[in-house]
């Protein structure tokens, strides 16, 4: 089996591409301005740079190794981006989805046998405004879609997109809409914010480590990068074709218990300083996704608890910390 995963150069991508590696799967991965440091991967894994935006370029690499499953994970990322650059957001995450299926629907002119399941990584970023208006926060596939950024606009044209291929030219296509996920890797959320700042402060400040903070009791459902692959996989071998289906995390943290996991592993004590700039005049609601669908149809079910999230960040962090100061 060949698998081809776009975006191999982002967070989530980049620890699917290893893992199947690991297992003797064929994989090619491209990249395009990657957000991982690209010498931590394998070099095991075939790597292609490869903007997806020019449908010439993702057709070359389709129409060379025809892989059995597509996972579409190369996308502008960040909300905050998409209001700068909504052109950019656009092709990116639009175009680039209509180059990976335009190529599907060609070679299967020449080559009808040719059936390969394509994973679009979508976004809870799709429900917006619907999520402000539910009475409980945990959000089922048949939500309005009310998006509240270019962002997310360009997620739910992914996730259209995605179910009229299916529909006229018949591609198995699977929609899944991820919600809040962090790992080793990530950037620019709290839990990486923070086991970054923690272990900096472990080495600069042991003495009086200090932890900026903002609102630390709001509540947050963080899944681990592990339990995403392990759901996008599944829904490559048991979802349903043209279907849509939300991975979530089913465990809801508050953001101080993340700080005494970190305090807990590292064994210290911080002192809090609220920064202003860390705080927002509104803080979002309990974002939860139901997975019943999901764990029902895939046999899906969540394994990795935040601590362990936690432990594996730090210890990324203090490698990368080492390594800068060697």
């Amino acid at each position: 089996m060949a698998v081809l995963i776009t975006g191999a150069g982002g967070m989530v991508g980049s620890h699917m591409a290893e893992m199947m590696t690991r297992e003797g799967i064929e994989v090619i991965g491209t990249y395009y301005k990657p957000t991982v440091d690209m010498c931590e991967l394998s070099k095991d894994i075939k790597m292609i740079e490869c903007d997806v935006r020019y449908p010439n370029n993702i057709g070359r690499i389709i129409k060379r190794y025809m892989p059995d499953q597509v996972y579409h994970l190369a996308a502008q990322s960040y909300p905050t981006v998409s209001w700068d650059k909504p052109y950019e957001t656009m092709d990116i995450n639009i175009g680039g989805t209509i180059a990976v299926f335009e190529t599907i629907k060609e070679i299967r002119e020449r080559y009808p046998q040719y059936d390969p399941v394509v994973v679009v990584a979508c976004s809870s970023a799709e429900y917006g405004q619907t999520l402000e208006e539910m009475a409980d926060g945990k959000v089922e596939e048949n939500a309005q879609l009310k998006p509240l950024h270019p962002y997310g606009v360009s997620k739910v044209g992914q996730d259209l997109l995605a179910y009229q291929y299916f529909v006229n030219d018949g591609i198995r296509t699977i929609r899944a809409r991820i919600f809040n996920t962090t790992g080793t890797r990530k950037r620019n959320d709290v839990t990486s914010d923070f086991t970054k700042r923690a272990i900096e402060q472990l080495y600069e400040n042991k003495e009086n480590p200090v932890l900026s903070v903002g609102n630390i009791g709001t509540e947050r459902a963080i899944m681990d990068v592990k339990d995403l692959i392990a759901a996008l996989r599944a829904l490559a071998e048991k979802g349903k074709a043209g279907d849509v289906y939300n991975i979530s995390s089913e465990k809801v943290y508050k953001i101080s218990d993340i700080i005494r996991m970190i305090e807990k592993e590292l064994k210290i004590k911080f002192q809090l300083h609220v920064d202003k700039k860390l705080l927002r005049p509104t803080d979002e609601r309990i974002i939860v996704g139901d997975v019943e669908k999901l764990k029902r149809e895939t046999g899906w079910e969540q394994q990795v608890g935040l601590e362990q999230t936690v432990k594996e960040m730090l210890e990324y962090w203090k490698c990368k910390y080492k390594r800068q100061e060697a």
